[in-house]
């Protein structure tokens, strides 16, 4: 599962999108949503949520989430501290979407290979204009 967010100012008008494959990278779903206006860290986290319903939904009981969020994925992996009071309670809603996975990680790659799912940040972004 790949996902983004972003937001265009930060804060500024926000959206998150996942993309989710099979393991043989065949995809299955992709999904992007308008958040209204939040920073880039707050949609970085919707995208993590939207892509852990998607995949639940889509009844996945182990997901790999790659996206290009380090402070995201080292918050969620323990190796950073939440610190921002409005980011804890998104980081804990996180938390208890993956305890429902069998098995899950999480990993970052640079933007460049994380295209389909910025580019439905951006499609998200330039329709609700």
């Amino acid at each position: 599962m790949h996902v983004d967010g972003g937001a265009r100012g930060n804060p500024g008008p926000a959206a998150a999108a996942s993309v989710i494959s099979s393991p043989d990278g065949e995809t299955l779903a992709e999904h992007a949503e308008l958040l209204g206006r939040a920073t880039n860290n707050v949609a970085e986290y919707r995208a993590l949520l939207l892509g852990l319903a998607k995949a639940s939904e889509l009844g996945a009981d182990e997901v790999e989430v790659i996206g290009d969020s380090e402070l995201i994925a080292k918050q969620v992996q323990g190796r950073y501290k939440v610190k921002h009071e409005a980011m804890k309670p998104l980081y804990l809603e996180a938390m208890k979407a993956l305890r429902a996975f069998r098995s899950w990680s999480i990993r970052t790659v640079p933007r460049a290979q994380n295209k389909r799912a910025d580019a439905l940040v951006n499609e998200a972004l330039d329709n609700a204009r």
